[in-house]
């Protein structure tokens, strides 16, 4: 992909100006408040690694780098931090060290890659590394993102019309009904009580479900044990636990693929994958798989064990560390196991939407079907009347 650098039309401060900048906003009092802690979105990080990485390339010292991705960079929480990034590393701290500081924007896949290229003299190439890392990540994000987009329309569509049909449409036709005084069929009366009781006790209908959500949100970000269960619970469902489960197995090959390129050691690299994992079954796994390592295992068999990679995965890596091609083999994986998550996301949408339209077709049909037949018979007792 080609890399290109923004050009700002201010002249870029030097290192020092900048250091002196910063001195005298503190000796002034006017110095920004703490950025730590602060969110930034992943894209503006994604352009800054990619910029980051063509100016180390190109032979820019380090500091002198931070200054002019910072200098054009727009006002807000990255700029700020980008400038207390340069300031702490223009008065002699690591570039990991300063970037550690800011662990919600700079994670701990991104420190500690860095800081292997520090360690090994190869900054310039792991930036590189990380920067195709997070493009990659970001691409496929984007492309799921993009295809939930219909499917959610749709569904909120759904939801918006039967309840109104539900709410609104069937109270009418039972003032209908009551006046008439006829025999309503069974369909028709189980239609009338959901909608008697949707109607009146509509701030349960739509209180629960919130409640629960919330609940749900905050017992899997509060309590571990839930989330693993709830975790363990989506790799189960049919269909979508076996892309989740291929989706992850692609996430940990890349990240562990890409540390151990990066010249990080095997131990610390699990170590990594484990604590930048967003699933708590493959945190457990990963555990596993480093305390077997750490006794002076290999790989490939406590993957096997396990049960979270298939026998693909594990021969690959058992190879890979055989021939000493560890981070190409975890590489390979993570592409191939990539295109399949692509290929049966795609499938599984490509089904979904008629899915969802034929669901509110039924439904609508239903409704329609079981409010028509009391009228039918009412036609027919008027016309026989008259």
């Amino acid at each position: 992909m080609a890399r290109r650098i923004q050009r700002s039309s201010p002249a870029p401060k030097s290192a020092s100006a900048a250091a002196a900048s910063g001195g005298a906003r503190a000796a002034g009092g006017g110095a920004p408040a703490s950025t730590r802690g602060k969110r930034v979105d992943a894209d503006l990080v994604t352009d800054f690694t990619v910029q980051l990485a063509t100016l180390s390339d190109a032979g820019i010292p380090v500091v002198k780098a931070l200054t002019i991705l910072e200098g054009q960079t727009s006002p807000g929480p990255f700029k700020n931090i980008l400038r207390e990034i340069t300031e702490d590393v223009s008065g002699g701290s690591p570039l990991s060290e300063a970037m550690a500081k800011h662990d919600r924007v700079f994670d701990h896949l991104y420190s500690s890659m860095v800081r292997a290229g520090e360690v090994g003299g190869v900054l310039d190439r792991v930036l590189n590394r990380l920067a195709v890392f997070r493009e990659k990540a970001a691409e496929i994000k984007s492309k799921i993102k993009s295809a939930l987009i219909y499917p959610a329309v749709l569904v909120l569509f759904a939801i918006v019309v039967i309840a109104a049909v539900v709410m609104v449409v069937i109270p009418k036709f039972k003032e209908i009904f009551e006046s008439f005084n006829v025999d309503l069929p069974e369909p028709t009366r189980i239609l009338l009580g959901i909608s008697g009781f949707m109607t009146q006790w509509w701030y349960l209908v739509i209180g629960i479900p919130v409640l629960l959500f919330v609940l749900h949100n905050i017992f899997v970000r509060r309590n571990r044990g839930y989330r693993r269960s709830w975790h363990a619970l989506l790799l189960k469902i049919p269909f979508l636990g076996p892309v989740l489960s291929r989706s992850m197995t692609a996430s940990f090959a890349r990240t562990f693929g890409t540390l151990v390129q990066a010249g990080v050691p095997h131990l610390d690299a699990l170590g990594i994958c484990r604590d930048t994992s967003a699933n708590e079954v493959l945190v457990d796994a990963v555990e596993d798989i480093r305390r077997t390592v750490r006794e002076g295992e290999g790989i490939a068999r406590p993957m096997g064990e396990t049960g979270l990679f298939d026998d693909v995965v594990t021969n690959m890596v058992d190879v890979g560390e055989e021939t000493g091609e560890l981070d190409g083999m975890l590489l390979k994986v993570a592409d191939a196991y990539d295109v399949q998550v692509d290929r049966k996301l795609n499938a599984f949408f490509k089904v979904l939407e008629p899915a969802i339209l034929i669901f509110m077709a039924v439904v609508i049909g239903g409704l329609v079907i079981a409010l028509i037949m009391p009228l039918t018979e009412m036609m027919q007792t008027i016309g026989s009347q008259a």
